[in-house]
């Protein structure tokens, strides 16, 4: 495998390492002559919990067989914590009670910084899912640790989470 190479943003030249004071080697674009710093999309996700109930929310989307957390991206000028709330309103109809970050990473293959919350809903009972779900389940935590996309960033948001909760027991009899 190859250097990854990285290129001007504004005209498509081909940026190079240069020392910036303070800072370090910063990518440089030598024809706009100016420090590119890396840039890359925001998205977040979320482990949708009922606390009443005690189950978690995994959905499917676009045809696509593996049951995941709800995610999206953040728009411009919107806060992580407002796309978190937009999101799963507009794919579940659920409306968020309370949110807690609980980890982050970033996702090289599509340069996104994945930024994942636990968040508690109001009232899991109006769920009602847009188009951009074809299917959508509450799960208890071990069923959902046992049903989540395997080897994906999902999976590990929702390991670290019942892990942090002490849910990472056997499952239940």
């Amino acid at each position: 495998m190859g250097e990854i190479m990285y290129y001007c943003a504004e005209c498509g030249t081909e940026l190079i390492e240069k020392e910036l004071e303070n800072e370090g080697l910063v990518p440089y674009c030598q024809h706009c002559q100016v420090y590119r710093f890396p840039q890359y999309n925001v998205a977040m996700s979320a482990i949708v919990y009922d606390e009443l109930e005690k189950n978690i929310l995994l959905i499917q989307q676009y045809g696509n067989p593996n049951n995941v957390l709800v995610a999206g991206y953040v728009g411009r000028g919107e806060s992580i914590e407002e796309a978190l709330v937009r999101e799963i309103k507009e794919e579940t109809n659920l409306d968020v009670a309370e949110l807690h970050f609980n980890a982050s990473h970033f996702y090289e293959k599509n340069n996104v910084l994945m930024v994942n919350f636990a968040c508690r809903i109001k009232d899991a009972s109006i769920l009602q899912c847009n188009h951009e779900i074809d299917q959508a389940g509450w799960f208890a935590p071990m069923q959902a640790k046992e049903a989540i996309y395997p080897n994906s960033l999902a999976q590990q948001f929702l390991n670290g989470w019942l892990d942090k909760q002490g849910l990472m027991t056997k499952a239940e009899d």
